[in-house]
């Protein structure tokens, strides 16, 4: 009778978490995994529970506010000094802090994708510098690898206008309710595809020396 090779039931017992486990990839900063949270359907607000690396219910959207492109953010990014500095540096503005969040992201595509929660490769192409109050909190605009309609477009500065001011006024006004306007939200530039490399990269670093400046070893990560 023939010996059977059971796998280590330790392996892959636990699902890796979207924001440490999975790795920006090889080719980052110009392709980049993305971790997708919300898509334009959603008229709830998800969110990836840092802890669990659970995608929860943040809260439901009260306004007629709706993201008009796939929204989520990078693994193994993080807004902390560098970032900050960098804001600080392009605008002049001081006191700037990064959001301790990591670095978000907007992926244009024709296709419907229904739902959140899932990981996906994307080519940025630019970015808005938003400031709320006095964190840096960047968004990049991206597409997805191999789109039959935006896959064209290679900088922010070749989106048609409508599409670039459809994302600025959800940024600038996703917060509001009918009765008070957020005034601490801005977006100080839109910037291109070079610009949003070099964010990418600094929250690359300031994840680094967050979570990694005082042990050798990295997190363990799935390269796609």
């Amino acid at each position: 009778m023939g010996t059977h090779h059971f796998p280590d039931p330790q392996q892959n017992l636990y699902r890796l978490h979207p924001w440490h486990g999975l790795a920006l990839g090889v080719d980052a900063p110009e392709i980049v995994n993305t971790y997708i949270e919300i898509v334009p359907t959603d008229t709830v607000k998800y969110e990836l529970d840092k802890a669990t690396g659970i995608l929860k219910v943040d809260r439901p959207q009260k306004f007629s506010s709706l993201c008009p492109s796939l929204y989520g953010f990078l693994p193994q990014t993080y807004c902390g000094p560098l970032v900050a500095k960098y804001c600080m540096e392009k605008t002049g503005q001081p006191n700037i802090v990064g959001d301790d969040d990591p670095l978000d992201i907007c992926v244009l595509t024709e296709s419907v994708i229904p739902r959140g929660d899932i990981m996906l490769r994307a080519y940025p192409i630019g970015g808005f510098r938003l400031i709320d109050g006095e964190e840096a909190d960047d968004k990049i605009i991206a597409v997805l690898t191999g789109d039959f309609i935006y896959g064209k477009f290679k900088d922010i500065s070749e989106l048609p206008e409508n599409i670039v001011e459809r994302l600025r006024h959800y940024f600038l006004t996703y917060k509001d309710s009918p009765d008070r306007i957020n005034s601490r939200v801005h977006i100080s530039h839109t910037y291109g595809v070079k610009e949003a490399h070099e964010v990418i990269r600094l929250s690359q670093k300031d994840y680094q020396n967050k979570f990694f400046a005082h042990n050798e070893k990295t997190a363990d990560t799935i390269y796609l």
